[in-house]
């Protein structure tokens, strides 16, 4: 079997290019220039088919997907700014829809379709604790990340209720694990690790580990369900226990100033002007709501459909932190 998979020189895409290949399939990655295919040079490329190309255009598309059986869509953009929101129009839904509409165009093959817990919602308490049938409930918010990944999602499962493509969408929480470090979100985690962060914000967050989404990934797409969403997740932790843990591993001071919401929230404002004049602040409204949330969820029905079993969180933290050892980026 032949696949194409978009966002293959992630974090994510990466791990999953190479279980596909360990599997014997043969993968096209679609990059947006060659320099990309740095993280996959280690690859043996004799079952690795490179297009150049980009989801917001759909020419290419229509190339990448041509001759494939199926398509793992993992390549999105995380920004929680609202400078950025019309960059996460365009890449997340309107990529989506362009992607869909290639598929379509070269005999409907089956789609993987990478969203995220942010698309289902989040919670406002910690008794809040959210699952596939969890109304969308932050839209309020104009949180341009949670927002282009809830309507990538619904043109997906609107195709699928058209009959125009098969597909099932993977819905990962805060993904840990060996070459997470190089995630542009990734940056609070490093400097607690780093032991330069003493702060901490109120709210809470669900840990997996990147093997565990890339298992549910492969056996959701091998398997014959269509227009069903699962939702790839682990131990729900708060901010301050998955920052105590982190320090703990890497051997230095966790965090110990509690940051109250009212003074998030006024930083975020703070943020906002200056976003809005060409500066930047500490953080944003965007950053202020998720940091003070509870993403805490449930993953029964990936339990009881695929036999989802997550690794403990402890060691989705503990391989994060080896992998940065190991290549420098703490002590």
């Amino acid at each position: 079997m032949k696949v194409l998979i978009t966002g293959a020189t992630g974090f994510l895409g990466n791990q999953l290019t190479r279980r596909l290949l360990d599997e014997g399939m043969d993968v096209r990655v679609l990059v947006r220039s060659k320099s990309k295919l740095a993280e996959l040079e280690d690859i043996n490329t004799s079952h690795l088919d490179v297009a150049l190309g980009d989801v917001t255009n759909e020419t290419s598309l229509i190339e990448a997907t041509r001759d494939v059986q199926g398509v793992f869509h993992l390549a999105g953009l995380i920004a929680y700014s609202k400078q950025q929101r019309q960059a996460m129009e365009d890449v997340n839904v309107q990529g989506t829809k362009n992607l869909i509409s290639a598929i379509k165009k070269n005999g409907s093959p089956r789609l993987l379709h990478l969203s995220s817990v942010v698309a289902v919602g989040a919670g406002f308490t910690p008794e809040q604790i959210l699952d596939e049938s969890s109304p969308y409930n932050v839209a309020h918010l104009g949180l341009g990340y949670f927002d282009t990944k809830h309507d990538a999602e619904i043109a997906v499962f609107e195709a699928v209720r058209r009959n125009e493509i098969e597909a099932v969408a993977i819905n990962p929480s805060t993904i840990y694990g060996p070459g997470d470090a190089k995630k542009g979100s990734r940056g609070a985690q490093l400097k607690v690790a780093r032991g330069k962060f003493p702060f901490y914000p109120p709210g809470g967050v669900n840990v997996v580990h990147v093997d565990d989404v890339v298992d549910l990934c492969v056996k959701a797409f091998r398997s014959s369900k269509n227009g069903e969403r699962y939702i790839a997740c682990g131990e729900n932790l708060t901010i301050k226990e998955t920052f105590d843990r982190i320090a703990k591993l890497a051997g230095v001071k966790p965090p110990s100033v509690p940051l109250p919401r009212a003074l998030i929230f006024g930083l975020g404002k703070v943020g906002d002007f200056l976003e809005s004049i060409g500066k930047k602040g500490p953080l944003n409204s965007d950053n202020a709501w998720t940091s003070t949330m509870y993403h805490w969820f449930k993953y029964e029905k990936a339990k009881h459909e695929f036999g989802f079993q997550p690794k403990p969180a402890q060691e989705a933290l503990e391989a994060s932190i080896k992998w940065s050892r190991d290549h420098g980026l703490i002590g």
